[in-house]
């Protein structure tokens, strides 16, 4: 088979489209900035407006794992089993309800901020690794679905297309920040648009498709088996709430101008999401309606399930007329290429400011972040390349992507937002127990074997059928919640001596952090903890100095009664 010229020529075209628009939008950024380097580059300078900022949530979700996912899971299990697409909508719908108001008004620049800022710094440390996994295994997703459109069009395997795919988003991300990806997300929002709507009828109409109406209940709405549905509400849940917290999206939330337009946003890209995800679920129906042996298919009929990946883009390449397959391939390729530098920069985000700088150098530069940033985009896109290579399905990545977010994080930003005496003793409790719980249940995907079998566990094919994922996530929050009440207890009422108080955050506070200079500090000490505000904005890397400090014997003498004694967070 001979390499599609067109759909190549589309792809090329497509990519210097999206690079020419962010190295515009990239030195347009830098003639109206009035931010902070690392805030320009990070959050746009927090001046991303509405409809911007509609386009660039919607395309965030909105990639080649999505598009193709869609496809892929219809075509193999039905359309009652396609649950990411409903499941991400009311992520957004839940996070612009609960979470976006709260994080925007207080001016985060990253999710992690509020962990460090009340669960200290190596706590919050330890909760970038699920976050840093997510995004991961999504970028990894975005570039197994991209590789595999190129394995389609140029006949190659879609390892080396992945490998390709891996290097032209490394190159991307690098020369532009998130003013640079949210103007690409606009262009990658109309191509993917147009580009899959404009198939849908050709493919329709093809003579190896049958009318997708006609026997659909065999070919592509299967109904769910009663003992599959305690995994498949277990799976629905981990997708809508483990959708939430992920920096990606709070990037997006926190570059918004207001906190009213964080909210709106959320919303409207949630409608978005349904109205994206429909094109590709009514390919995937024609693709599970068509008579293969009809087509210029060269592969095994029916389609074997390693193939099944590659659903959307045969059926782009198969079923439509060279001119609409040039259409709809490049512009697939053009969105998800869109989607990878949008996680490969949160992920980096999250390293420089939460790791590097808060971590090991407070009194980092800017351009030192930046460069730091930008060695970690080089890591990120290593890792999320590896899991491109080792996991052969893309819905499968697609859940992953979702998985330990839902397990860990999720509880922590509920507590971390809504729960005033959560602290780091329940934080780490929770975190060590519900990784426990999760990684005892075993993933197939990743050839982990169950340590733990839960009730209605297949002995045959080795599935828990217990919704397991969902109770290591009600364990972390249980766990979170039983601990920080239970210390703050035993430690207010001298049941434990304060010097047991290792974190150093409920009783047992060093002297210096307590006592401030002025009522205005001590109001921003008891509301932040150590870290101050820098133009208006939380920064953990901001912390007060000996000079805010009173040290005077009547403030010592005072201490027991300090107000600022039992704000929790500070691991030092």
């Amino acid at each position: 088979m001979a390499i599609h010229i067109p759909g190549l020529i589309a792809i090329i075209l497509f990519y210097l489209l999206i690079v020419i628009v962010g190295i515009w939008a990239s030195r347009k950024s830098k003639a109206t900035s009035t931010s902070t380097e690392t805030e320009e580059v990070m959050l746009a300078g927090r001046n991303i407006g509405l409809l911007i900022g509609i386009f660039t949530m919607t395309a965030t979700w909105v990639g080649g794992a999505y598009i193709n996912g869609t496809a892929e899971v219809i075509m193999s299990s039905g359309l009652l089993w396609c649950q990411a697409p409903v499941g991400y909508a009311l992520s957004l719908v839940f996070g612009g309800l609960f979470f976006a108001n709260r994080m925007r008004t207080e001016g985060y620049v990253t999710m992690l901020d509020p962990f460090q800022i009340k669960f200290g710094e190596r706590m919050g440390g330890l909760l970038f690794i699920p976050a840093l996994l997510g995004e991961v295994f999504w970028t990894g997703a975005v570039l197994a679905a991209l590789g595999s459109t190129l394995s389609v069009i140029m006949d190659m395997e879609p390892r080396p297309a992945i490998i390709v795919s891996a290097c032209v988003a490394l190159f991307y991300t690098l020369i532009g920040g998130l003013y640079s990806v949210a103007y690409t997300d606009v262009v990658q929002l109309f191509c993917i648009f147009f580009g899959l709507w404009i198939s849908v009828p050709f493919a329709m109409t093809h003579p190896a498709a049958s009318n997708i109406a006609v026997n659909a209940t065999e070919n592509w709405i299967h109904p769910i088996p009663v003992s599959s549905l305690p995994m498949y509400f277990d799976s629905f849940l981990l997708l809508t709430f483990g959708g939430i917290p992920w920096q990606v999206y709070f990037q997006r939330v926190l570059s918004s101008k207001t906190a009213l337009k964080a909210q709106i946003l959320s919303y409207i890209a949630a409608i978005g999401c349904i109205i994206m995800a429909t094109p590709a679920a009514l390919l995937g129906a024609v693709a599970a309606s068509t008579d293969w042996n009809k087509t210029d298919w060269p592969g095994e009929v029916p389609i074997p399930a390693k193939d099944l990946p590659l659903i959307l883009p045969m059926t782009l390449q198969y079923l439509c007329p060279p001119v609409i397959t040039f259409l709809g391939l490049g512009a697939l390729s053009a969105a998800v290429m869109s989607s990878a530098d949008s996680s490969i920069l949160s992920a980096a985000s999250m390293f420089a400011r939460n790791i590097y700088r808060s971590l090991f150098r407070h009194a980092a530069s800017e351009r030192e972040i930046i460069w730091v940033m930008r060695g970690a985009i080089f890591g990120v896109s290593a890792l999320a390349l590896a899991m491109a290579l080792c996991v052969e399905s893309i819905y499968v990545l697609w859940y992953l992507c979702a998985d330990l977010v839902y397990v860990i994080l999720f509880p922590q930003l509920v507590s971390v937002i809504y729960i005033k005496k959560s602290n780091t003793y329940g934080s780490l409790s929770g975190y060590i127990f519900g990784m426990f719980i999760r990684i005892g249940g075993g993933e197939q995907a990743v050839g982990l074997p169950p340590l733990m079998k839960f009730p209605l566990y297949d002995e045959e094919k080795g599935i828990q059928g217990f919704p397991y994922k969902t109770l290591a996530m009600l364990v972390t929050l249980l766990t979170l919640v039983t601990v920080s009440y239970l210390t703050v207890y035993v430690f207010e009422k001298g049941i434990l001596p304060r010097r047991f108080d290792v974190f150093m955050c409920i009783v047992n506070i060093p002297d210096e952090q307590m006592v401030l200079a002025s009522r205005e500090s001590v109001d921003e000490h008891i509301k932040f903890g150590l870290y101050g505000k820098e133009n208006g904005k939380v920064n953990p890397a901001l912390k007060f100095s000996n000079e805010d400090l009173i040290t005077t014997g009547e403030a010592d003498s005072d201490h027991e009664q300090s107000p600022v004694e039992k704000k929790p967070g500070l691991m030092q």
